[in-house]
């Protein structure tokens, strides 16, 4: 079975791993997506001006 293993195309392990990480998502993490939500509207009103004009004295 190590052998099979080694024979896997970086294609299909992409598959699999892409396969697993859906799994796990739909096996009952629902409550996280609006934490991350939340986290990102966070960090948006957090963000500093863009001052590039002024430094470059434009």
């Amino acid at each position: 079975m190590a052998e099979e293993k080694k024979k896997l195309s970086f294609q299909e392990i992409a598959k699999q791993r892409l396969a697993e990480k859906k799994a796990q998502q739909s096996g009952g993490s629902h409550h996280k997506g609006p934490v991350k939500v939340a986290n990102q509207l966070k960090n948006q009103q957090t963000k500093k001006a863009n001052n590039q004009a002024r430094r470059t004295g434009v």
